[in-house]
């Protein structure tokens, strides 16, 4: 379905130009379209106006610079591209039916209705006039008639005659066809001429003067008066011809030499050919594609009868038997009620792609729309989002759109929708640096009580608004979720609002709501912003809130903590104890014992740990520590006693013996030498046998073994447990031939064999390290003999150590005697002393000095 369009999509353009659509036939209604036209149009107005209100436009010639048009009443006006009139041309009194331009835009070629022929120069005295005795429809100027060589036009009537002139600038003219019928349509591109008669259409070649094909009309039954032949060169070399409803592609193609014979040396290929669904009034070629200019008449529903309807103009894509339709938009103008096929025109700008649609009352201009009337388009339906990415990609190329001013409107647009989220999202790519456009979308969020939608995307470094705007949003969130504001102010700079108006605000809901974690959490951190520490400090406390340690450590908060210590052990123990000891330069031990002297226990943990990091730092508390271990920690006391060195034994002994700890005791007894005190304790208190003979054992006492087995003679299980484990530390006969006879003693058989087993095995144990020793003696030994057997080197660099001069006489012919001894020291025999008679061997003097054990003589060399 086509589209009805006006002269522009831009509702303020049509206003400028005046109402494109006022002459629409009633009962015909605008159809919506989602697909994007492919044209804009526009009338052409100034001059052409008030020439059409008292004449009407019979034809019209395009050039880049400039357009040429002709009435019925024999006028020829040069135009600007905006319709203003540059130069008349008063040529006939009656309808001027062609004209014609060079490429140059120089030369002007006019023919009308009474056989009148112009050709003439625009800016030159050149001229060539002729009245022929019937009426002249088609005139067409060599394209390059600008050139010497090239003074040539033809002219259709009812013969097609060739004008060229001579060397003495004289006009001759020769027949190029006639006999059928009169000549309406004319083009000339390049050495190719095609024209249109009754019978169809021909291409002459005019380098070669051939004719070089007829392409015969398809419906004879359209009068060609009033259904004209539309003609189009779209290259040098491809012809469009439409006539009626059907269209046809030629092709001119040069002819092989082997095939020319008697024939031209070009002919013609139908390279696509297809059917129309209305008449055809005009071609126009739109790089691979074609805009055609169609006639259309419909029938009424009401009265049955055929009417003109609106022209059409579409682009198609020509396939070779068909066509794809790309766009086809009806056009509404003056007049075309009354209007023929044969009234319509279609002339185009080959440089700028404008097509001009021409009818006896209107002229209309069509273009390709750019990215400005594609942008128009798209917000004309709303599609802001595409309009605002298209913007951006095309922004070097877009006139009349701003980036901003797309984005404003899309902004408004999602408003409008309640999409406030989405509407506040895009304002940080829209709005970015703009503080003055940032207030004052908040404030119209404000105005539609949106404030909660805006806030996570506000600025909040570059740029910074002013400080009410964050203030406003944060007093929204107070009145009415807590929670957000909780995590703006967490997530929001301190600096970006006045911090005491917020400070008073929480106060005054507090009044309120005096328990709510949530705003006393916030309080503390404004407070903390602030630097106002004790009173966050105090609030965190009060909560205990996970963040008091951090807050402290950050901010270096421990002298605002001296009267707080309790606090934060009853908070955390664990992470305050660890905070107090990393800090003890600034919080001392005495400062924590003293606070907390009421709170043994947390007292207990803190000393606790402390002795766990340095056994020496708290040994003044150490006596104290006693009594908190037994009353808060016995598992650790005992260890605590066997680590500490500056604990009293005495006071740790009495509390012990107080509290009844049996193992304590025993092990305070011990280390005050009380062995036998200690061992008696676990016989008679413990019971325990193996912990006997294990105290026994690390004593290694004599005395303290015959206490244990005196202890044990009358008891048969601890004589059980002696037998299994006294036998490597005592001589288990002394107790064997102690126990009473007839005294049944559990699993005798068993402890005397592995008392059997036990001498065994230590018997093993001492004939494999005798052998060991032998083995390892004789090894060393004959390692020191081959080490006592090896050479020893003496050069000239080895000096006597006697009397330091080289070993070596200078004159290795004399002769001479040394001594080397097997520490590698080398004296000459007359440096060492003689030895005496009680001591007749050998040593070397410096050995013996140094205790190092005794060398004798290795090697004496004489010579």
């Amino acid at each position: 379905m086509g589209r009805d369009l006006g002269p522009t999509p831009i509702k303020q353009e049509s206003e400028a130009r005046g109402d494109y659509r006022a002459e629409q036939q009633p009962g015909i209604q605008e159809e919506e379209s989602e697909e994007e036209p492919k044209l804009k149009y526009e009338r052409l107005s100034n001059g052409v106006t008030e020439i059409l209100q008292k004449d009407a436009a019979s034809c019209m010639t395009v050039h880049d610079k400039f357009l040429s048009l002709g009435t019925h009443y024999g006028k020829v006006y040069l135009l600007d591209v905006q319709g203003n009139i540059t130069q008349k041309f008063d040529v006939s009194h009656v309808k001027i039916n062609q004209i014609s331009l060079d490429e140059s835009g120089e030369h002007m070629g006019v023919c009308s209705e009474d056989g009148k022929v112009q050709v003439f120069g625009l800016y030159t005295g050149e001229e060539f006039h002729e009245t022929f005795d019937c009426p002249i429809k088609i005139i067409a100027v060599h394209p390059q008639f600008v050139r010497s060589s090239c003074k040539q036009f033809v002219t259709g009537g009812k013969k097609l005659l060739l004008f060229e002139r001579s060397w003495m600038s004289r006009w001759k003219s020769s027949v190029l066809h006639e006999g059928e019928g009169n000549i309406r349509s004319v083009k000339w591109r390049g050495h190719l001429i095609a024209w249109a008669n009754n019978m169809g259409v021909k291409i002459f070649d005019i380098t070669s003067k051939q004719r070089i094909t007829n392409v015969p009309r398809d419906d004879i039954s359209l009068r060609p008066d009033m259904y004209p032949c539309s003609l189009c060169w779209k290259d040098n070399m491809t012809l469009i011809i439409g006539w009626g409803t059907s269209i046809k592609i030629c092709s001119v193609k040069e002819r092989h030499a082997s095939e020319m014979r008697d024939l031209p040396n070009r002919y013609v290929e139908i390279v696509s050919q297809f059917e129309t669904e209305f008449y055809i009034s005009g071609l126009a070629p739109l790089c691979d594609q074609l805009v055609v200019l169609s006639y259309v008449k419909e029938v009424s529903e009401k009265t049955e009868r055929e009417y003109c309807a609106r022209p059409r103009l579409d682009i198609i894509q020509p396939l070779p038997e068909m066509c794809e339709e790309i766009s086809s938009d009806a056009l509404t103008v003056r007049g075309f009620q009354e209007n023929e096929c044969r009234d319509y025109h279609l002339e185009y700008s080959e440089g700028e792609s404008l097509f001009y649609i021409v009818s006896p009352r209107d002229v209309v201009v069509a273009k390709e729309r750019d990215q400005d009337d594609h942008i128009d388009w798209l917000l004309e339906k709303k599609k802001y989002e595409e309009a605002l990415m298209a913007a951006e990609i095309s922004q070097k190329n877009i006139k009349r759109h701003k980036i901003l001013d797309i984005g404003l409107a899309y902004i408004n647009h999602l408003v409008e929708k309640g999409e406030y989220d989405i509407a506040a999202r895009k304002c940080q790519k829209i709005l970015g640096k703009n503080a003055a456009l940032w207030e004052y979308e908040v404030y119209k969020f404000k105005e539609i009580r949106q404030l909660k939608a805006i806030s996570p995307y506000l600025p909040r470094g570059d740029p910074v608004l002013k400080p009410v705007i964050y203030e406003m949003i944060l007093h929204e969130f107070l009145e009415s979720d807590y929670e957000g504001f909780a995590t703006l102010i967490r997530e929001w700079p301190g600096d970006l609002y006045n911090n005491s108006v917020i400070v008073q605000a929480v106060r005054d809901h507090l009044k309120k709501d005096s328990q709510n974690r949530t705003l006393l959490k916030t309080l503390a951190e404004l407070y903390t912003y602030d630097t106002n520490y004790g009173n966050a400090l105090e609030i965190y406390l009060t909560l205990r809130h996970k963040d008091v340690f951090q807050l402290i450590h950050k901010h270096n908060l421990f002298s605002s903590i001296k009267d707080k210590i309790v606090l934060l052990m009853d908070f955390d123990s664990e992470k305050a104890v660890d905070m107090l000891l990393d800090n003890e330069d600034k919080i001392s031990i005495k400062k924590v014992v003293d606070e907390l002297e009421d709170r043994p226990e947390l007292q207990h943990l803190y000393l606790h740990k402390l002795f766990k990091r340095d056994h020496h730092k708290g040994q003044r508390y150490h006596e104290k520590q006693i009594s908190l271990y037994a009353e808060y920690d016995r598992p650790n006391l005992l260890p605590f006693l066997r680590e500490s060195t500056h604990c009293p034994l005495e006071k740790a002994l009495e509390i012990c013996q107080q509290r009844n700890f049996v193992e304590e005791t025993v092990y305070l007894l011990s280390r005050m030498g009380n062995s036998r005190s200690a061992l008696k304790m676990i016989m008679e208190e413990l019971h325990d046998v193996d912990k006997a003979i294990e105290f026994a054992k690390e004593q290694d006492d004599g005395e303290l073994w015959e206490d244990l087995i005196l202890y044990s003679i009358d008891k048969p299980p601890f004589i059980t447990g002696l037998l299994n484990n006294i036998g490597t530390h005592v001589d288990p006969i002394l107790l064997i031939h102690r126990i009473k006879e007839g005294m049944e003693i559990p699993n005798l058989r068993d402890s005397l064999v592995k008392i059997l087993q036990d001498y065994n095995l230590q018997i093993l144990l001492r004939e494999g390290c005798k052998k060991i020793l032998v083995a390892d003696s004789l090894s060393l030994l004959k390692k020191m003999q081959r080490t006592q057997m090896k050479g020893v080197l003496v050069d000239e660099e080895n000096i006597c150590e006697s009397c330091l001069s080289p070993i070596l006489p200078s004159d290795a012919a004399k002769p001479f005697s040394m001594v080397v001894f097997h520490c590698r020291h080398m004296f000459h025999k007359e440096c060492l002393p003689v030895p005496s008679m009680n001591s007749p061997a050998q040593f070397c003097n410096i050995c013996s000095a140094k205790n190092r054990g005794p060398g004798s003589a290795i090697l004496e060399m004489k010579k």
